[in-house]
């Protein structure tokens, strides 16, 4: 059974991140691994997940690492002054202590973090950071929706290209899983649950599966 597995929301959780390429890489030999994006801000080791994203995947896997919001407003942040202290305020200073000061922040991280894609769609879903028009064709999407986009908790979504797979609005008790759409935030950064998506590349619809990683939270980060 090819496989698919989605990791959403990570905020500088290192510790999460190893524990989930851990139990993915223990369920199965080879597959895809769709990160949904916001690997910095509010947790404390952005730098460490972004270095660890950018050394890729071992052999027989394929990562895709999507653009949050988070790394877009960092991108704006060193491009436009005038956007930093919105950035800050909205977890970039954890993001700049984990690199020891705005200055230490590589060129290659930044550039990473702005060439990330938007969204992937594979044969039966679409893997996003926030949202996506369900009017509107995957190739004819705004970065608004797709970055910035929240549902109501069960608001249900039904695009014509396949399920919705993303993260972005937290839900403690979540995931939250609909005929049309799934969310995978569960507050990772500060709950410390991390839930994986599984998913069968030959089927339609949500996950088949759950993946969960519990580790101890870090308190309240805003």
């Amino acid at each position: 059974m090819p496989r698919t597995y989605a990791v959403p929301d990570l905020h500088g959780r290192y510790d999460l991140l190893e524990a989930a390429l851990g139990a993915i890489e223990h369920d199965a030999e080879s597959g895809t691994v769709v990160f949904l994006g916001d690997y910095i801000d509010r947790g404390p080791q952005s730098r460490q997940v972004v270095e660890r994203l950018i050394a890729g995947p071992p052999p027989a896997w394929r990562w895709i690492c999507l653009k949050g919001n988070h790394e877009d407003m960092l991108v704006e942040a060193l491009h436009t002054p005038l956007k930093r202290d919105l950035w800050l305020e909205n977890g970039g200073t954890e993001t700049v202590l984990s690199y020891g000061g705005m200055r230490q922040i590589p060129e290659a991280h930044v550039n990473w973090m702005a060439s990330r894609p938007t969204l992937h769609v594979d044969r039966y879903r679409i893997f996003v950071h926030a949202g996506v028009d369900p009017t509107a064709p995957t190739d004819e999407q705004s970065q608004r929706t797709l970055l910035w986009h929240r549902w109501q908790r069960d608001q249900d979504c039904q695009h014509p290209r396949g399920h919705i797979v993303h993260g972005h609005t937290p839900h403690r008790d979540g995931p939250v899983r609909l005929s049309g759409r799934t969310n995978l935030d569960c507050l990772a950064v500060m709950t410390g649950r991390l839930v994986i998506g599984l998913f069968d590349d030959d089927y339609p619809g949500g996950p088949i599966d759950l993946i969960e990683i519990v580790k101890a939270p870090i308190g309240k980060l805003w």
